[in-house]
């Protein structure tokens, strides 16, 4: 089984106190239900205009505070959860991407969580989150074509020995370590604050390694919960 050790910078803790999150890793298998990621997204859609948890919005509006700390503008690029669950409350539904790929924004919309999957075979040393200096290089799409980029210098990241794997802290991963379902050892990382109720944060954890196994029945998971 693979080894994840994501590591926090102490600092963190002074922009979000009691950061918290769910550590997932998978060791993949065949999938034999891959129709189960667009299933359980579609579900989520629904269920997201119908009904929503009561601490949801609590806890998207603490996404924003804290990225307002390190100098992002939430309105502009706010973290993965409120990205998606405004297409959905904008148009709908959301188009299925990747089998995988579906199954975690659907954990990111039921629970208002910001849900990241990488492709840990592309890592390059251990996945940590920490400040930018500015120097660091991030690969990324723009106008079609590959592109490198830089972060804003103080600017919360996930990072590898290699360069930035997630910018924003959660609104946009990149390209190298993108997750699909053909990925032989796959990383997951659920992140929330406190005010998602901890046995929240639990339940989604769940929802996504039962939604796995669903999907590859002989996948090897394991979790933890990491804390800043």
């Amino acid at each position: 089984m693979v080894t994840v050790t994501p590591s926090i910078d102490p600092r963190i803790a002074d922009i979000a106190p009691g950061f918290r999150a769910i550590s997932l890793i998978v060791e993949a298998a065949p999938l034999v239900n891959p129709q189960a990621g667009e299933a359980a997204l579609a579900r989520a859609c629904r269920e997201l205009l119908a009904n929503d948890a009561a601490w949801a919005h609590a806890h998207l509006d603490a996404w924003a505070h804290v990225f307002r700390q390190f100098g992002a503008r939430p309105n502009r690029t706010p973290c993965s959860a409120e990205a998606l669950r405004k297409r959905v409350l904008k148009e709908g539904s959301l188009p299925a991407i990747d089998p995988v790929v579906d199954l975690y924004n659907a954990i990111s919309l039921r629970y208002a969580i910001p849900v990241g999957g990488e492709n840990f075979a592309a890592y390059v040393g251990q996945p940590r989150l920490t400040f930018a200096d500015g120097s660091e290089r991030f690969d990324t799409m723009k106008a079609g074509e590959p592109a490198l980029e830089s972060p804003e210098p103080g600017e919360v990241i996930w990072r590898d020995d290699e360069g930035v794997t997630c910018r924003r802290w959660n609104w946009r991963q990149g390209v190298r370590t993108r997750l699909g379902a053909d990925a032989q050892q796959m990383w997951f990382i659920l992140e929330s604050l406190p005010a998602m109720p901890l046995h929240a944060l639990h339940e989604a954890g769940d929802a996504l390694r039962e939604g796995l196994l669903q999907m590859m029945p002989e996948a090897k998971i394991t979790a933890a919960l990491i804390e800043a």
